[in-house]
């Protein structure tokens, strides 16, 4: 019978081990030039090299070979909602710009038709925000590509920031503490900015039921050293646009010139299409300069972004540099210098293939995907933190409902997913907001109903295998997930003097 076994005697183990030192001895150790298949190589038997360039070289297919399979273990990007970045072009787009790869985007004289291309999308992207346009050198917007609205937010702070400055000293005041006011619900980049370039943050801040700023609050915290107001078009926790008119009509009513900038970086290509008449930007007085990411609803892989200036006024000459050392006068102002193309040209393939009529049927399109899925999760008894019908962006965040019995909460939840394939990120709200958990959902192109059905379907089955395990099952799941398939959880690269020490100091929202 096969499911007995007897018990071998000591020389039928020598035997067997014996055995094994033959077949062993028969192995192929021969110092092989890859004339076999890439796993008949001696390097599909070796560690890839992971800390020192090795002193060898190895054939092009096993190299492909052996990094995409290690590259096979990433998660899959379709199943990511907790990033706003595109995940799908195209096949013409992604021939285009895997063509574009080996152009260096800074050298204008070498590739003028890139740098061209640039301009074209600097213009429509203007014009999509009601820039003005005219001649003259104080008349008519000014813009730039950029890596990210990362880098688009930084020229744009330090814009704000020198044109303050000077206006000060022409006055004969100190400039030593300038400051900004924004949300306490900012995007990480806008801490690095104030941090990078000395600015004091003066917040509005969030409330539990109120997850943009107050008009009346921020415009009351301006005063002589405020260099700005910055305004976000859909917030990174729940997708809502702040009401920059409102902003605008305060700041008119008291007299203030305060320029406002609009983070854009995520409504920038949603909300033109989806509620044109909401006066955001451009058509309003204050907001003199803006930035929006190619790389999320503008639909072209990371990392793109733009920013565009009312009028070359409030970009100060002192910033911009003039250099003619790649063989053409040429203006620079960003805060690096060579860049591939590719993805500026990646952004002018979606412009002129989708059009405006494109945009709005894809916009529109996520905009239903997105009520369907927040109206199924109310269903489900979730509490709805976003704004549905066009009022925000195309996403979907949503809490537990207070319940002192249930034993899981949001964090739960989302690694209940996690093992499901779906990455749906789990966070605490801004601050001063009751350390508010929540999740949150992002509609990008590629979500289609079918998939957010099963989404739906797995977050029931979740939720009903969670109320059937007790408290110290889902902590050691929890604690088993969180270890073995989370990215954090295994993370050793980190230097030990940056890591995060607690997990409430890791509980922000991934802002990508």
């Amino acid at each position: 019978m096969v499911h007995l076994s007897t018990i071998p005697t000591n020389d039928e183990v020598e035997k067997l081990a014996n055995g094994v030192k033959k077949v062993h001895l028969q192995l192929a150790n021969d110092d092989d030039s890859f004339t076999t298949s890439v796993y008949g190589s001696k390097f599909a038997a070796q560690d890839l090299p992971r800390h020192e360039m090795p002193e060898g070289e190895m054939p092009k297919e096993v190299a492909y070979r052996m990094i995409k399979d290690e590259l096979s273990l990433d998660g899959n990007p379709i199943l990511n909602l907790a990033s706003f970045v595109t995940t799908y072009m195209e096949e013409e787009a992604e021939k285009l710009m895997a063509e574009s790869f080996s152009k260096n985007f800074i050298d204008y004289e070498e590739y003028p038709q890139s740098a061209d291309i640039q301009n074209r999308c600097v213009s429509m992207i203007g014009r999509l925000f009601s820039a003005p346009v005219g001649p003259g050198e104080t008349i008519g917007a000014v813009g730039t590509s950029c890596v990210g609205s990362s880098e688009a937010i930084m020229l744009a702070v330090l814009a704000m920031k020198k044109r303050w400055k000077n206006k000060r000293m022409a006055e004969g005041k100190p400039c030593d503490r300038p400051n900004i006011v924004m949300s306490s619900a900012v995007q990480v980049c806008w801490e690095k900015a104030t941090r990078y370039f000395e600015i004091e943050e003066k917040l509005v801040y969030c409330t539990e039921d109120r997850y943009v700023v107050d008009p009346e609050e921020t415009v009351n915290l301006v005063d002589e050293n405020t260099i700005g107001i910055a305004l976000i078009l859909g917030t990174t926790y729940t997708g809502e646009y702040e009401d920059v008119k409102a902003v605008n009509d305060l700041l008119t009513k008291k007299g203030l010139n305060t320029p406002i900038h609009v983070d854009a970086a995520s409504g920038g290509f949603v909300a033109p299409f989806v509620v044109p008449d909401l006066e955001w930007d451009f058509r309003l007085d204050n907001v003199v300069s803006i930035n929006v990411s190619g790389h999320k609803y503008g639909l072209v892989y990371p990392g793109v972004g733009w920013v565009v200036w009312r009028s070359a006024e409030y970009l100060p000459q002192e910033l911009v540099f003039n250099i003619n050392y790649l063989g053409a006068d040429q203006a620079s102002f960003t805060l690096n210098f060579s860049k591939g193309a590719s993805q500026v040209i990646g952004q002018y393939y979606q412009l002129i293939r989708l059009g405006k009529k494109g945009y709005r049927a894809i916009m529109s399109n996520l905009t239903r995907t997105a009520d369907y899925l927040s109206d199924s999760l109310e269903a489900l008894g979730f509490i709805i933190m976003s704004k549905k019908s066009g009022e925000g962006l195309p996403l979907v965040a949503f809490r537990l409902p207070p319940d002192e019995d249930r034993k899981y909460d949001e964090f739960a939840l989302a690694h209940a997913l996690r093992v499901r394939g779906w990455v749906v990120p789990a966070y605490t709200m801004a601050p001063h907001t009751n350390q508010m958990k929540m999740l949150r959902v992002v509609v990008r192109e590629d979500f289609t109903k079918n998939r957010c059905d099963a989404l739906i379907n797995d977050i029931k089955s979740s939720q009903k295998l969670l109320q059937e395990m007790d408290r110290d099952s889902i902590k050691k799941q929890q604690d088993f997930i969180h270890k073995h398939h989370t990215a954090g959880g295994k993370a050793t690269h980190n230097h030990p003097k940056y890591r995060v020490r607690s997990c409430a100091a890791a509980s922000s929202p991934p802002r990508v």
